[in-house]
């Protein structure tokens, strides 16, 4: 069994940066696909990045060239760098583990 959780949201200007960590507690992260998303209120969970386990990354069109999703198998974390934010990037980020685990996601403010 694998538990995922996220941490590093908080409240930014825009233009900022964040850097939000996923870390996974059972599986190794190297061994399967971690992928980020988004969900404001009122709309649908949105695919952001992911990494996949050879280090294969994709990003939505939306946060490509501003966020970098990178693995470090040492700590066992997959991290999403989240630079010149905009405050449509305000939304709740989760990390999935493969197709089997959520975390509870973590709040990311960005005030304009």
């Amino acid at each position: 069994q694998v538990q995922v959780a996220e941490s590093g949201g908080g409240l930014v200007q825009a233009g900022g940066s964040l850097r939000l960590s996923c870390a996974a507690f059972g599986r190794p992260v190297s061994s399967n696909v971690i992928a980020w998303f988004r969900q404001t209120p009122g709309k649908q969970r949105e695919w952001i990045a992911q990494i996949s386990s050879g280090g294969t990354t994709i990003y939505a069109d939306s946060v490509r060239g501003r966020f970098t999703i990178s693995r470090d198998n040492t700590k066992n974390t997959v991290n999403l760098q989240m630079n010149s934010l905009k405050p449509e990037d305000t939304a709740v980020y989760f990390c999935r583990y493969g197709s089997i685990a959520w975390g509870q996601g973590t709040q990311v403010t960005v005030s304009s």
